[in-house]
């Protein structure tokens, strides 16, 4: 009976325990305290739910002040440093909430400048209290010793080559999506990029553009009478190059690279007809410095066929290859 009481008092004692631990971080010990400014700033962004228009902006962006004010005092209480450095746990979370308050909107809170600025931002609010002496009423600015500038020009410049690091990577990021083409390059003589995944072994914008050219060209060859082939092969520079354009407009639309291809035709003769080579040559930048272009043959040849009057007509049979070619360096000249 006895060790059954000392269970309950035991059960009673540890949820008083916690009620005065959470009662000690919810209640504010007075009015100027760390507390005040969270509440401050969830009564604000409450407000501005229920507010419209220019209102709603300015009660939002003073919950946010209040929120950073709050974060920042408390976490630097009794700060927990970061590893390896004098820089503040708190000084990262409250640089974090600067950034996104900073670079952040109301469609992505996270913006990629919003990480980018981060570091830096953590940094500078570390070094602030180094150019500041005195308590909270009775404070000034002072000159940091010669022992704490190295530290923090340390601090922040590491700090600032992070935060390029992070911006470089978002840039080849971007280039990546906007020139997806780059992924069938090698990044072997790069002192800088890694490359994490299987290479792309053909680049699938210039494929996209011979796969979506192919059909156009044999609906304009095909069961076409052999005088009029010929005239079209002869002028099949521009006629495969406007062709191409319009292409290129049309499917490669979103990406920025769409600028870095163009389209060409090759024709030789054979014994029995032609071969048409469409060609997608990439311009832009390459590891290669003759640069790369894409093939896909087509062979025309002459065959008999009746016209709606009953009469034999000579006209074209086109066959196209099934897969483009990868092909380095320089296309071949044109003929």
């Amino acid at each position: 009976m006895n060790t059954l009481f000392k269970d309950v008092f035991g059960v009673f004692k540890f949820t008083e325990g916690l009620y005065a631990g959470i009662r000690k971080v919810l209640v504010p010990p007075k009015a100027y305290s760390w507390q005040t400014f969270i509440y401050l700033s969830i009564f604000s962004w409450v407000l501005s739910y229920c507010a419209i228009g220019y209102i709603k902006d300015i009660i939002a962006f003073f919950g946010w002040l209040f929120l950073i004010a709050g974060t920042a005092w408390y976490t630097t209480e009794d700060p927990l440093r970061v590893p390896g450095t004098f820089m503040p746990v708190g000084a990262v979370i409250t640089g974090f909430l600067v950034s996104v308050f900073a670079f952040g909107n109301q469609q992505d809170v996270i913006t990629p400048r919003t990480i980018v600025f981060w570091p830096t931002i953590s940094a500078l609010i570390t070094a602030i209290p180094e150019f500041i002496e005195g308590n909270d009423t009775d404070a000034k600015a002072r000159i940091p010793k010669p022992e704490d500038r190295q530290r923090i020009i340390i601090l922040v410049a590491s700090s600032m080559l992070l935060s390029c690091w992070i911006q470089f990577y978002f840039v080849m990021d971007n280039w990546l999506r906007q020139y997806p083409s780059l992924q069938a390059d090698t990044f072997k003589r790069s002192t800088f990029v890694v490359r994490t995944e299987q290479p792309v072994k053909i680049p699938k914008n210039g494929v996209v553009i011979l796969e979506k050219l192919q059909p156009i060209v044999v609906e304009q060859i095909a069961q076409t009478p052999w005088s009029e082939v010929e005239k079209w092969l002869l002028d099949a520079k521009q006629r495969v190059g406007s062709l191409g354009k319009e292409v290129i407009e049309k499917n490669l639309s979103k990406y920025e690279e769409k600028e870095l291809w163009r389209v060409e035709p090759r024709v030789a003769n054979t014994k029995s007809g032609y071969i048409l080579d469409l060609l997608s040559i990439w311009t832009g930048p390459s590891s290669n410095p003759r640069g790369y272009y894409l093939k896909k043959s087509c062979r025309i040849e002459p065959v008999a066929a009746a016209n709606n009057s009953g009469n034999k007509i000579t006209v074209a049979e086109i066959e196209c290859d099934r897969l483009s070619k990868f092909i380095p360096g320089a296309p071949p000249p044109q003929q």
